[in-house]
């Protein structure tokens, strides 16, 4: 994200707690801040994501946290998946400051941020929504004003729950074809060629033939977004049943010890039970 706005002209200020992994951005032109604080009081405009609500809250807050860096007419926007509620209260912060945030969690991965498709939803003031809409469009193409602050947040969650659970329903259908006798590759083959094949299942189905090194989005982080699903669900008298039992399987996948995985391997924990080997 940050190499896209260098590439649109942006003048950008980056800060990561390993400054290592940031030498890239550097060597392409990107400057260093030594702390959040220090980003947001250099830059007009500061965005972050970070794991969960607990981050986000540490990223923000104390002497060099993000908030103490803002000031007047300056936007803030976190691209976290994160409770809704935390969201709200940071935005609270944020504007007792002068300053306006807007939550923009993305839609994607690293797939569709490297093909350029990466969308946006995104909850705050429109006002500040049309000032930063220019930014967030050098990131992904597609940006969408979904309301109120913590409303872009709980479109997310609303979203990223499907991804679990059709990954969970693509693999079932996968053992039950290998199961009765049709090669792994094949059923694969057919699936991503049928009506089933939305866009995720279509870059993550092929992991239940070759699982990356590296997880796009691991087992640990997709169970914290069904949590939030559920809590959202619970608060809201929606009932989720898909969910709950896709989460179960997380939890299976962790006591498996994969939740360093890409959640895509709940393939895997359902061979198991199915008795079959992945390999």
């Amino acid at each position: 994200m940050a190499k896209r706005l260098l590439e649109a002209g942006h003048s950008v200020t980056g800060y990561n707690r390993t400054k290592s992994k940031a030498k890239w951005l550097l060597d392409a032109g990107m400057k260093w801040g030594d702390s959040p604080r220090a980003v947001a009081s250099i830059a007009d405009t500061t965005l972050s994501m970070v794991t969960n609500t607990q981050a986000l809250q540490a990223v923000t807050s104390g002497a060099d946290g993000i908030l103490a860096g803002l000031s007047a007419a300056k936007i803030y926007i976190d691209m976290s998946t994160v409770s809704p509620a935390a969201s709200r209260e940071v935005a609270r912060q944020v504007k007792a400051k002068g300053a306006q945030m807007l939550d923009a969690p993305v839609s994607g991965s690293v797939s569709t941020l490297e093909e350029g498709k990466l969308s946006f939803m995104v909850g705050g003031q429109r006002e500040t929504f049309e000032r930063a809409q220019p930014i967030l469009q050098a990131i992904g193409p597609k940006v969408t004003y979904v309301g109120g602050n913590g409303l872009a947040v709980s479109m997310k969650i609303a979203t990223n729950l499907s991804l679990a659970v059709q990954m969970l329903a693509f693999s079932e259908g996968v053992l039950l074809a290998e199961k009765s006798g049709i090669d792994r590759q094949t059923a694969v083959e057919v699936l991503l060629n049928s009506v089933i094949a939305s866009p995720m299942v279509k870059y993550r189905g092929p992991f239940v033939l070759d699982m990356p090194d590296e997880a796009w989005f691991d087992v640990n982080m997709m169970q914290k977004d069904l949590l939030l699903a559920l809590e959202m669900g619970r608060q809201l008298d929606v009932p989720l049943p898909s969910t709950a039992i896709t989460n179960e399987m997380l939890t299976a996948a962790r006591g498996m010890g994969l939740a360093d995985k890409d959640f895509a391997v709940l393939f895997e924990v359902l061979a198991r039970m199915a008795g079959m080997k992945t390999g």
